[in-house]
């Protein structure tokens, strides 16, 4: 995991937010909020799979061999290791991954999706992709949605590399 260091703040920099920039910033929370409360109310009620729980699956689904490192993990579904811990732990008891040993290294333990967390995860695929295409991706022209990406990229450059190319992202749960 990446070390956080202190923003030096110039003095020009401590004034209050205009207008514009408040309305901005208020606007990504509102709206990842409410995206992120939609999609985990519809994974829960259609597969009884929280969003944390999904990302975490897709997570693995995407790796090589169904399967990543406990620390890898944590980092790419942006959880703390003993939060990832827990959820795996409760993933593990419903049967949809399991720990594996590291043959590289003894203390090493990794995530592996198992058949019926694969087959559990394909079903609400189909269900994380209808929200995010209508409370999200229907709000926006091609061009729109590109400018986004690019946007965000400038942010958090490596959140968009996914290695996938469209089609294969368009055949897949976004």
């Amino acid at each position: 995991m990446s070390t956080l260091t202190a923003v030096k703040i110039s003095p020009s920099e401590q004034e209050e937010l205009t207008f514009g920039e408040l309305r901005a910033w208020r606007g990504l929370l509102r709206a990842h909020a409410c995206l992120a409360k939609r999609l985990d109310a519809e994974l829960e009620r259609a597969h009884r799979l929280p969003m944390t729980s999904y990302e975490v699956l897709q997570h693995l689904q995407e790796a090589s061999d169904g399967r990543m490192r406990m620390c890898d993990l944590a980092e790419q579904a942006q959880l703390s290791r003993s939060g990832l811990t827990r959820m795996v732990d409760r993933l593990e008891r419903e049967g949809l991954l399991g720990r594996c040993s590291c043959e590289h290294d003894a203390r090493g333990s990794y995530a592996c999706l198992t058949a019926s967390g694969r087959e559990r995860l394909e079903e609400a695929q189909v269900t994380h992709l209808a929200v995010v295409r209508e409370h999200f991706l229907s709000h926006f022209s091609e061009h729109e949605l590109g400018e986004l990406a690019q946007m965000w990229e400038r942010i958090a450059p490596c959140s968009g590399a996914t290695g996938r190319t469209p089609a294969a992202t368009d055949s897949a749960a976004a």
